[in-house]
């Protein structure tokens, strides 16, 4: 099996196409979205689109879960967050809200033994973003393999029991990457963003996973983030949800 991994696309169609079109070549098999479809960005409806005709499995993220909320007549605090959510919300239609709904927090896939969920892989808002979080997931969680996103950073964390006690290491993909899982080794795995990379590269990222070989590639994709700010602009979302596309922050 190779699954195509995304995350954390936000609503940033002009990224995935970009993504989709470089993953062509990868020969994937199955299509894993690990949360936040939205959230931020001016393309909500081409996003929902866009994974449906991938018959992609979808997880529930934390700006997916606040925009059924806000629907549900939850209050947020006004934000550019609440903004971007409550303009996207104008846009979705029922259809899409309900497809939404039923995105799970948490699959564990038996074929490829390996955990799906936004945050951690005890958690959905919870962030795997330091060897002290991991280290802290690894303790309550005791799967061998996890994929997450949440953080915007490609990154993998592993753990392993050695003579001298577990030790959890970990590696980041700013530029993108390889990494073939050790075998013994407990492993959590970020593909990265593809809508909003935030670890100072502003490209696109994604990944693949190639269960047969236990390989994990990172793949980093330029796309036209001029016409993403334009769409921001047009749609009269914060500027700032486009111009920190450019610094990858």
């Amino acid at each position: 099996m190779r699954l195509l991994l995304l995350s954390d696309i936000h609503a940033n169609f002009t990224a995935l196409e970009a993504v989709l079109a470089d993953a062509q070549a990868r020969n994937y098999s199955q299509v894993v979205h690990l949360g936040d479809a939205l959230g931020y960005g001016p393309h909500p409806r081409e996003v929902l689109q866009a994974l449906r005709n991938l018959d992609a499995t979808c997880l529930m993220g934390n700006h997916d879960q606040m925009l059924l909320d806000r629907a549900d007549g939850l209050n947020m605090r006004v934000s550019i967050v609440s903004q971007a959510l409550a303009w996207q919300l104008e846009k979705l239609s029922d259809r899409d809200l309900a497809w939404v709904r039923s995105w799970r927090d948490g699959i564990d896939d038996q074929s490829i033994g390996a955990r799906y969920r936004h945050g951690t892989p005890l958690s959905l808002d919870d962030y795997t973003d330091s060897v002290t979080a991991a280290r802290e997931a690894f303790a309550g969680w005791h799967g061998r393999l996890a994929f997450v996103g949440h953080t915007h950073h490609p990154a993998v964390y592993a753990t392993l029991n050695a003579p001298v006690g577990e030790w959890v290491k970990h590696q980041a993909f700013v530029q993108g990457g390889s990494y073939m899982v050790p075998p013994g080794a407990r492993v959590i795995l970020n593909p990265g963003s593809v809508g909003q990379p935030r670890d100072g590269n502003p490209q696109a990222s994604y990944a693949v996973y190639d269960s047969t070989r236990a390989h994990f590639q990172v793949y980093r994709v330029n796309y036209d983030m001029a016409q993403v700010q334009r769409d921001v602009n047009l749609a009269g979302l914060p500027e700032v949800l486009g111009a920190r596309l450019l610094l990858g922050k």
